[in-house]
């Protein structure tokens, strides 16, 4: 029998855990000699007080939900991937290919051709991580580390090389056909009437991350593989009891979560962008892991998380421009979120679980 309701796993430990967070983060703006208030008022105020602001932070929650959602994947398979970031490195080389050389006569048959090409590149990266642990026993977490190093080292050689339009200096591929574009948020709600920045590189690959966090949700609870996922998960000898292969959970949840990895190339290299870059990941692969353990690797825990750090990188830069905060401030608030959603979990746990077992038995003494 849990102790805790499901709502305090879900929802009282990471917030609690988010103010411990703050609280420590404040003391460490008063060192610096700003005012912990007036720097929150100003990220307020630069990532949610304007419709440009928004755009930013939905731009940025964006790849951390596709990232989150990759690690939330590999999560209840028991698996810790870190290969995100390389994942998603690949996964643009994807959408590069098919937005180059397939002439797409709509951004609506490009979006889907390239959320497939960035979903089955992220998985191939994948793929190999996940049979080393499935039959050779190597673990996960190494090789998925490594395969950053190595989609990096071929990003560089392809974009210095092989992609280079003819006489660019740049290490980037050439510009995205038109047809390719993706609307941004501006296009999108001016349909319905809705004002929105153009200058905001939010666009509709948005709406494809919310609609992953639903099928995610409903594969992982309402389906039989989903079934097999969790049961594996959770023991993987009773899984094996049960007639589930481990082979096949270790191989078909990696390559699921490679690909919702990859995916979240439509946003930055052809929603934003426009062109494969390098760098164009810009660390979202590790976000995606603080946002999973924040979103207790639940789907709609994962969009509120996305959506926290999206607040966060937004809200940082406005920081850095107006204070003396610099901007790897912000990467201190994000390692105290995820020590204390991660590491220090039972810092926070086993107090509450102590109220919880208290008032149970005061309740049954009463009765």
């Amino acid at each position: 029998m849990d102790i805790m309701p499901k709502w305090a796993d879900v929802v009282l430990i990471p917030l609690i855990s988010l103010i411990l967070a703050a609280i420590l983060s404040a003391l460490v703006i008063l060192a610096i000699g700003e005012s912990p208030t007036n720097a929150l008022k100003l990220m307020i105020d630069g990532a949610l007080g304007s419709t440009y602001g928004w755009g930013y932070t939905l731009y940025y929650a964006t790849n951390f939900i596709f990232t989150g959602l990759a690690v939330s994947i590999a999560f209840h398979a028991r698996m810790f991937n870190i290969g995100g970031e390389g994942q998603a490195m690949i996964g643009g080389l994807g959408v590069a290919v098919v937005c180059l050389f397939i002439p797409w006569p709509h951004w609506s048959l490009a979006l889907i051709g390239g959320a497939v090409a960035a979903g089955l590149f992220g998985a191939a990266w994948a793929a190999i991580p996940a049979y080393l642990q499935a039959k050779r026993g190597s673990h996960i977490v190494i090789t998925t580390i490594m395969f950053n190093f190595i989609a990096a080292a071929l990003l560089n050689y392809l974009l210095i090389g092989v992609l280079k339009p003819k006489g660019s200096m740049e290490p980037a591929t050439g510009k995205f056909p038109e047809a390719t574009h993706l609307p941004n948020m501006h296009e999108v709600l001016g349909t319905f009437g809705i004002e929105f920045s153009k200058a905001a590189p939010a666009n509709i690959s948005f709406f494809v991350a919310v609609a992953a966090c639903v099928a995610v949700w409903a594969l992982i609870w309402k389906t039989k593989l989903g079934y097999e996922i969790r049961a594996f998960g959770h023991s993987e000898s009773a899984a094996k009891y049960a007639g589930i292969s481990p082979t096949k959970i270790i191989m078909v949840s990696m390559l699921i979560s490679g690909a919702l990895a990859g995916m979240m190339a439509i946003n930055n290299v052809q929603g934003e962008a426009e062109r494969l870059v390098l760098n164009a990941v810009e660390g979202a692969g590790f976000i995606g892991i603080a946002v999973a353990l924040m979103g207790r690797s639940h789907p709609f825990g994962v969009f509120l998380a996305a959506i926290l750090f999206g607040f966060l990188y937004q809200g940082g830069a406005e920081l850095a421009l107006w204070t003396k905060i610099p901007r790897e401030m912000i990467v201190v608030i994000q390692a105290l979120v995820i020590l204390f959603t991660g590491a220090l979990d039972n810092m926070v746990r086993m107090p509450l679980e102590r109220m919880f077992l208290a008032a149970k038995r005061r309740k049954k003494e009463a009765v």
